[in-house]
């Protein structure tokens, strides 16, 4: 199997300069676009170590991993909220159209709750599936409007996650089309504790929805 093609650039989103890293399957057109965002001590390098983008990659998707504003090498770029504060769906919105992604499936784990919620509830044509991870913000929503969002959800958490992973959990779990998946043995960025199940799991996930 050739090796996916890796490559870094930037993007202007809303005026300001947003780094990311892309893989894209070798020799075939890519199936699905896979959005990653990250958590707070974390970038778009944790899913190059990881080889989360190069594993999407060889399984036929494009992967695009961003930076997020004032974190990573996006880091003069000035954040359109506050940290934990939800942030206009519209950033989003811009990041899928600056990068040509069109319908995208969204990986966010913890920090980037704050952009992927509002984003899912304001834009949820523009998500082809939603894939949090243990994420904040989940409580600014209510059951009652996590019900009426119909977007294929993966709802991801490692058991050792007391806080987080169970408060996104008992808040995600009333979106009617999710699954989740638990990550036993593993903490709050629970993809670095099990790299290999998550991928797993990822995976599954994403044929399901070709």
């Amino acid at each position: 199997m050739a090796a996916p093609r890796l490559t870094e650039s930037a993007i202007t989103v809303e005026g300001q300069t947003v780094f990311y890293r892309q893989a894209e399957p070798a020799q075939q057109a890519p199936k699905l676009p896979v959005l990653l965002l990250h958590g707070i001590r974390f970038s778009s390098d944790t899913w190059l170590q990881l080889r989360t983008l190069a594993t999407l990659a060889e399984n036929g998707y494009r992967a695009v991993a961003i930076d997020l504003p004032g974190l990573g090498r996006s880091k003069d770029a000035i954040a359109p909220a506050p940290v934990g504060q939800p942030a206009p769906g519209a950033f989003l919105k811009a990041v899928l159209e600056a990068l040509c992604l069109g319908p995208a499936v969204v990986i966010s784990p913890s920090l980037s709750g704050m952009y992927s919620l509002p984003f899912l509830f304001q834009h949820n044509h523009l998500l082809k599936a939603y894939v949090p991870v243990a994420p904040i913000c989940t409580e600014k929503f209510t059951a009652e409007q996590y019900a009426q969002i119909k977007t294929p959800t993966l709802i991801v958490y490692g058991d050792q996650d007391v806080e987080l992973g169970q408060t996104s959990l008992n808040n995600l779990q009333h979106l009617p089309e999710h699954q989740v998946l638990v990550l036993q043995g593993a903490g709050h960025p629970c993809y670095l504790d099990k790299p290999d199940e998550w991928h797993r799991g990822l995976l599954a996930f994403l044929q399901q929805l070709e």
